[in-house]
């Protein structure tokens, strides 16, 4: 990183931590390396390559201004489409960059997870994943959730499945069923909604992703292809998110009382 960006990171950061509100979870579709490549004249794998560039220094930074939640939207159902070649290389590039960031992410207190199905995976990334969380586990620092095989409308058809299933065995009554017990049947039970999502390359759409969590999310877009995103840039989208008023369907009086008899 110049001397110019280290100091706008560290410009940022102040700036961030004098504020205070801090999202407690991020959640990020990664989009764009490809286009990147194209653009470079490589091969797309390339672009997935340099993209882990950006991960380590978003999970760093992340870490840094005290974010609890980082989910990366990693690989989709949808992705299991792409050439034959680009999903073998993005396998071996996902057992690789386990294996290499494994103990960089234990230095710095960081915990494992994924949401998905990740039985889908071949064996050794799979297992290379669970080994990976097992070590971390115990890491009470950043949760950095990791998507994988994922898919947002497989993840609430699960949910209905599972609490249909109890239904049937007469353990829940329909009245029992409200949006508390759909979202701990949900992939991410054991995490907050995300506060922030960010969405790198300018497409406006969500994928197929955390469809149920992000009812209030703040919604922040660029148009940096992910391999470019990097520190500074992450934020500056934390320091767009602390800009903005949270309502939850409510008006900017009705917070303002709140706030005040708070």
């Amino acid at each position: 990183m110049d001397t110019t960006r280290k100091q706008r990171e560290e410009q940022l950061k102040q700036e961030i931590l004098s504020v205070g509100n801090i999202p407690q979870h991020v959640a990020i579709i990664m989009d764009g390396n490809g286009r990147w490549a194209k653009q470079r004249g490589l091969p797309r794998v390339e672009g997935h390559k340099e993209g882990i560039n950006s991960v380590r220094e978003v999970v760093r930074v992340a870490g840094e201004i005290g974010i609890k939640y980082l989910t990366l939207y990693t690989f989709s159902t949808e992705n299991w489409h792409r050439p034959k070649g680009e999903v073998t290389a993005l396998m071996h590039l996902l057992l690789d960059t386990i294996r290499a960031e494994v103990d960089e992410l234990d230095k710095n207190n960081v915990k494992l997870m994924t949401i998905g199905r990740l039985d889908d995976l071949p064996f050794l990334p799979r297992q290379g994943m669970l080994q990976a969380i097992r070590r971390l586990r115990k890491n009470t620092g950043l949760t950095l959730n990791l998507a994988l095989s994922y898919s947002s409308r497989r993840e609430i058809t699960d949910a209905v499945r599972a609490i249909v299933a109890k239904a049937y065995k007469g353990r829940l009554r329909p009245e029992e069923v409200d949006e508390e017990l759909i979202s701990a049947h949900l992939y991410t039970a054991e995490i907050p909604d995300p506060d922030l999502l960010i969405r790198t390359s300018g497409e406006l759409r969500v994928s197929n992703f955390l469809l149920w969590q992000l009812a209030y999310t703040e919604i922040y877009v660029t148009q940096i292809f992910w391999p470019e995103f990097r520190s500074v840039e992450f934020l500056e989208a934390v320091r767009c998110f602390q800009k903005r008023e949270r309502r939850f369907g409510r008006v900017s009086e009705q917070l303002k009382a709140e706030q005040a008899s708070g």
